[in-house]
């Protein structure tokens, strides 16, 4: 029966099952203009249905509450009319069809017209395909309006779409409860758990207060580890608030990738800023790198985090924020004059030997009229002045900016109401919008050539073939300076491993910079500037160079080439602390084999969709297929013992053991408490121990 030429009932009409007829009398209601509903349905002792009744929604009237009357003061408009349209089907045993026993055509109500007939509640439906694109444009972070207003636009106006800008807002709340069924701190906890199924190499860690309650959570991912693996020899940490409505601080460990882009290697939601929380963070935090210390680490100026990486990693060294340290100068020194910060600032960053710098330092500290801030950031001055600095190998950082930089792209995006999965979420999309900026770099790299400026030198043209981009510029600006500098013996002696090498400024007079003392010696290929260049950046500096050429060496050697600036620098495998290999993405085939399938059957229905008969033709196909895939895929999962497992039956990593899911409602986040009388917020632990005692 073909409903498009005949969909008004009559009786006798005959349906293979109580869901077709329950479909037509959809598709009638929807074409007539009123609303349906199913008003009872009769099932015999084998749970078959032998008789329906459907109605339209108008039936009946609502039920009155005398208990309830007198209270509500501005009652919900009566939708009730007690029409009397309905249809009654029952089921003929003999040939098992249900057929129109009794039908009522006439409604006591006026019928909705053609124009608003999709806004009838019936027909007001989210398909699958329709809450997949809904739930991928929240996690894209698109409004809901102006998703709907997209969808709309797809299908040629909101009255195609079947659903309307609320279903659209109540769809996400309920998904939005249905992802927090176990509680916030459940849902956290099976969201772990389900990313460690995806991707064994998936590292978290919860920590539990006395009474179980979560007070800080750390986790990396897979890219995580792999990354800090091959970059982690430098990176920044800071904290910042109002990513959630708990408004726990969110600490994030960020980097250098060989691109010079940012990369992160790990995040944590912490319950406070206390030295007992920086320090299980920066415990966990190496363990789940496989134990690896990094060589440097810039934070802010915080007591408790400093105690915590002086205990963690006693063999790092840790700089301090200068960003920072001139926000405060400026705030306890600008009194003094703008004169004073110039001076500060010069101490910070021009003085490359500590007797300038203390010289420098005595007569700021004599122009200043109070010193106290100005003396206690002295006694620091071994983590933020440049002459401290020279053989920190620091990549070039010397700040949180870049961690803070992340975290206000995080801020964007984050908003300070959202829970806790919500959070997670949006917090996944922004590091892989990070991410794919270096798969841009990546492609720019290979797409485009290096910008050689003098193609016959032999170690431009091998930087430009091992470098990145942005590494190689940063080279070829230190060679083009070598060819201005002079060289000259160290000491009196004409053959010599050391000599003093200066550059001449030629847009300034030909005025001669600072002299270095390089050392050079050709047979172990070997070249040392006290400039410490390649010490602190990773590359050689003019100086070197310069040595480099009057040896007549016309190539970089091999040791001081650093992987990590190279193009290569994700060649290779990388263990996790289990000892198994780190595979980014476990999904990769089956991600590339369903973006090949997209792209045939979107080229294959814009072609069908142009007639009725080739859409019917590829829609009737289509049916078949997904029949036997569904077919393939359970004898596949026979075959291959693979059953999902519901998460009700797993259990769920903390610090302290393991927890069944069935007490994930038991474990709870620790809620924040506010400071109060001006005092310092004491961490949990030192609450714990002052009640044990």
């Amino acid at each position: 029966m073909d409903s498009s030429e005949n969909w008004i009932p009559y009786i006798g009409q005959q349906f293979d099952s109580i869901e077709q007829a329950w479909n037509f009398w959809e598709a009638y209601g929807r074409k007539m203009g009123f609303d349906v509903r199913k008003k009872y349905n009769n099932t015999d002792k084998n749970k078959i249905i032998t008789s329906s009744r459907f109605v339209c929604s108008k039936e009946g009237f609502r039920q009155v509450d005398n208990k309830r009357n007198h209270i509500v003061k501005n009652p919900r408009a009566e939708r009730r009319t007690g029409c009397m349209a309905r249809i009654g089907f029952v089921l003929d045993r003999e040939d098992g069809k249900y057929k129109v026993q009794d039908f009522i055509s006439e409604h006591n109500h006026i019928l909705h017209s053609q124009e608003t007939a999709h806004l009838m509640s019936t027909h007001r439906k989210i398909s699958e395909v329709q809450a997949l694109a809904i739930e991928l444009a929240d996690a894209s972070g698109i409004k809901p309006k102006a998703a709907h207003e997209l969808h709309a636009a797809q299908v040629g106006g909101s009255s195609n779409l079947n659903y309307t800008h609320r279903d659209h807002k109540n769809y996400l709340r309920s998904k939005r409860q249905k992802d927090l069924m176990y509680g916030e701190a459940g849902s956290l906890l099976k969201y772990f758990h389900l990313q460690t199924v995806e991707n064994p190499s998936f590292q978290y860690s919860i920590q539990l207060d006395s009474e179980e309650q979560i007070t800080n959570i750390f986790w990396a991912d897979a890219k995580m580890l792999i990354d800090y693996a091959l970059f982690g020899d430098v990176f920044a940490f800071d904290t910042t608030f109002g990513t959630n409505k708990e408004n726990r601080p969110l600490g994030v460990f960020v980097g250098f990738n060989h691109f010079r882009e940012e990369v992160v290697f790990g995040a944590a939601v912490l319950y406070d800023e206390t030295a007992e929380s920086f320090k299980w963070l920066f415990e966990t935090f190496i363990a789940t790198h496989d134990n690896k210390m990094p060589q440097t680490i810039f934070t802010d100026q915080d007591i408790a985090m400093g105690k915590a990486i002086a205990e963690v990693m006693p063999n790092t060294w840790h700089g301090l924020c200068t960003w920072h340290i001139m926000q405060n100068a400026t705030k306890h020194l600008l009194h003094d004059g703008s004169n004073v910060l110039r001076q500060f600032k010069a101490c910070m960053y021009d003085y490359g030997d500590e007797e300038s710098f203390e010289e420098a330092f005595t007569t700021l500290r004599s122009t200043v009229t109070k010193s106290a801030w100005l003396d206690g950031i002295y006694a620091l001055r071994k983590k933020w002045a440049e002459c401290y600095m020279s053989n920190v190998f620091s990549l070039g950082m010397r700040s949180t900016q870049l961690s803070e930089s992340f975290n206000k792209d995080l801020k964007d995006y984050l908003q300070c109401n959202l829970d806790i999965m919500r959070f997670f979420k949006q917090f996944e999309r922004v590091v892989r919008q990070k991410r794919e900026n270096e798969i841009i770099s990546e492609y720019e790299s290979r797409e485009k050539l290096p910008r050689i400026k003098l193609r016959r030198s032999p170690l431009l043209q091998q930087a430009g073939q091992v470098y990145t981009p942005k590494i190689f510029e940063a080279f070829q600006d230190e060679y083009e300076w070598s060819t201005a500098a002079y060289i000259k013996p160290c000491g009196l002696e004409p053959f010599t491993n050391e000599y003093i090498v200066g550059i001449s400024d030629f847009e300034n007079n030909n005025e001669v910079g600072a002299e270095y003392r390089v050392y050079g010696d050709f047979s172990s290929q070997t070249v040392s500037c006290s400039c410490k260049m390649f010490e602190r950046l990773g590359i050689l500096c003019a100086h070197a160079l310069k040595v480099l050429d009057t040896m007549n060496i016309k190539l970089i050697p091999e040791k001081y080439i650093l992987k990590r600036w190279t193009r290569d620098a994700r060649s290779g495998r990388i263990q996790d602390v289990a000892g198994k290999i780190v595979v980014e993405d476990t999904q990769l085939d089956a991600t590339r084999r369903y973006r090949d399938l997209c792209r045939k059957f979107v080229k294959i229905a814009s072609r069908a969709a142009v007639f009725k008969e080739s859409s019917l033709l590829l829609d009737c196909g289509l049916d078949n297929i997904i029949v036997d895939v569904e077919k393939k895929l359970t004898s596949m999962k026979l075959e291959n013992g693979l059953f999902s497992s519901e998460f009700t039956n797993e259990v769920v990593r903390l610090d302290q053991g393991y927890v069944g899911s069935s007490n994930l409602n038991k474990i709870t986040l620790k809620k924040k408490v506010k400071a109060t009388g001006g005092r310092r917020k004491k961490s949990w632990t030192e609450k714990f121990h002052k009640k044990k005692n």
